[in-house]
């Protein structure tokens, strides 16, 4: 859907979307509209429900007057509430509504000028849709919108804001791709072919095989990786962004392009939906897309661990004892916790090899964060205060909530192995609290460092504002405006 901005006027013909206040009041731009229409729309105001509460709408078919085929009035609600959030959720809840009429182009008439761009970011991140596999739908069942007009005052600054938005959104759409793919298109090889595009941007993108991984002694990774046929590769990506001697910012995916648990086989219900166990890494790309997009001042380095996790003659089992590359020696108790097992050689490798300010890392990591914090934040976990502090307020900004958990070393004797520096799982209690435990021994130098348990987020059964049903880029955005507000230059 192409989306762009014009001079605030009443459009001679087509579909209008005006808006109204709580208490049915309509905003000027409405009143003008209502005027024009000879009144329809306060008439049929007056005759429904429709109080200008968020989340309402009320629809005028060919109304009198004027040749426009529909109008179609929001509630907004109470104007001094009305933010940035309210903004980017109704852009969203116009463009579902729009994309069920059949029109395939749409005039909004917005009067809140300094919150256009955001209106308009949340228009395009609603109208996201993969259907790149879907070859017998019918004509009926595909949207047909394919123009978004916004009509504001200083509509130019509007675009102007809305450029650099647009490649943050590109970013999360990049990030929904990857994790919407299925397991026999997206594996480690070709996930990282996926991200090579980004060289186009400016991205620095290095690729390690098995070999060299194995020469550097990545021995958690790697024994994830044995039971599966597909070989396994870390990606390695820098934007160069900011001043030459800064060190710089670290991005860590878990990049498990699919889940079986291995030899703790998981049960055969729902895991098909282990193909998003790479969603750490799907949105680590999507993040740095963003980036190297709007050309964001500052130097990032990332990194993923791609692996798949299979049952074989081959595969690793409970009880077996691997190296990482830190030379900490893990007994893998549970096959299926897999993916700290990644992170863990990835996070020492990033410091090994660049010595960053500081490291996020993001995983689908743990199904008790779901019981601990349901469908609605992530987990996050730090050692550092004022990073903790910087993600959750950036969180806060975009609308995707993060809650810190606990670390404290009372829990690393859940971890104890009797034959080895640690076991990979801690047992049932605080399941999630102990994941993060675990990597945090492979952290050094007290260097800042914040964990992401997205797994609950990654994925949504249902639609939302600015999130249709599937892979929701849940991070991108949060990740973007961490770094614009904290770290560039």
């Amino acid at each position: 859907m192409k989306i762009t901005f014009s001079d605030l006027a009443i459009p001679k013909t087509g579909a209008v979307i005006a808006f109204a206040t709580e208490g049915a009041d309509l905003m000027p731009s409405a009143v003008a509209l209502d005027e024009a229409t000879g009144g329809a729309i306060t008439k049929a105001i007056k005759a429904s429900t429709f109080k200008g509460k968020s989340g309402q709408s009320l629809q005028v078919l060919a109304p009198a007057n004027v040749d426009l085929s529909r109008v179609i009035i929001f509630g907004i609600g109470k104007e001094a509430e009305f933010d940035v959030i309210a903004a980017q959720k109704l852009g969203g809840s116009v463009t579902a509504r729009a994309l069920s009429t059949g029109e395939k182009e749409l005039s909004v008439l917005f009067d809140m000028e300094n919150l256009a761009c955001d209106f308009a970011t949340g228009a395009m991140l609603r109208d996201y849709r993969f259907d790149k596999y879907r070859t017998t739908e019918t004509k009926e069942d595909k949207p047909v919108l394919k123009a978004f007009d916004i009509a504001t005052r200083d509509h130019k600054d509007a675009k102007k804001q809305f450029e650099s938005a647009k490649k943050v959104v590109e970013g999360v759409f990049f990030t929904r791709d990857l994790v919407s793919e299925p397991a026999n298109i997206l594996y480690p090889e070709s996930f990282a072919k996926e991200v090579s595009a980004l060289e186009k941007l400016g991205v620095e993108i290095d690729v390690l095989d098995e070999k060299e991984m194995k020469k550097l002694g990545m021995g958690a990774l790697l024994g994830v990786a044995m039971g599966s046929a597909r070989k396994p590769a870390m990606v390695v990506m820098r934007w160069n962004g900011g001043k030459k001697k800064d060190a710089p910012i670290a991005f860590v995916g878990k990049g498990v392009t699919f889940d079986t648990g291995g030899i703790s086989i998981k049960p055969a219900a729902g895991m098909e939906d282990m193909k998003w166990d790479m969603g750490g890494a799907g949105v680590v790309s999507g993040l740095m897309k963003a980036l190297a997009g709007r050309k964001a001042k500052c130097n990032v380095v990332a990194v993923l661990g791609l692996v798949e996790n299979m049952p074989s003659s081959t595969a690793q089992r409970p009880g077996d004892v691997v190296t990482s590359m830190s030379g900490q020696t893990i007994e893998v108790i549970n096959t299926d916790a897999e993916g700290r097992l990644v992170l863990c050689d990835a996070l020492t490798y990033v410091q090994e090899k660049y010595d960053p300010r500081l490291i996020v890392d993001l995983a689908t990591l743990t199904g008790a964060v779901i019981i601990a914090l349901g469908h609605e934040n992530a987990g996050l976990f730090s050692n550092n205060d004022d990073l903790a502090t910087q993600i959750t307020t950036a969180g806060l900004s975009v609308d995707e909530g993060v809650w810190r958990l606990p670390l404290s070393p009372a829990y690393d004797k859940q971890l104890k192995s009797d034959i080895a520096d640690m076991k990979n799982v801690g047992g049932r209690p605080a399941g999630s609290i102990t994941a993060a435990q675990f990597l945090k021994r492979f952290i050094t130098k007290d260097r800042p460092w914040a964990h992401l348990d997205i797994a609950a987020m990654a994925w949504s059964t249902a639609d939302k504002e600015v999130v249709p049903k599937g892979g929701t880029g849940f991070g991108v955005r949060l990740l973007d405006r961490f770094v614009a507000d904290n770290y560039e230059s």
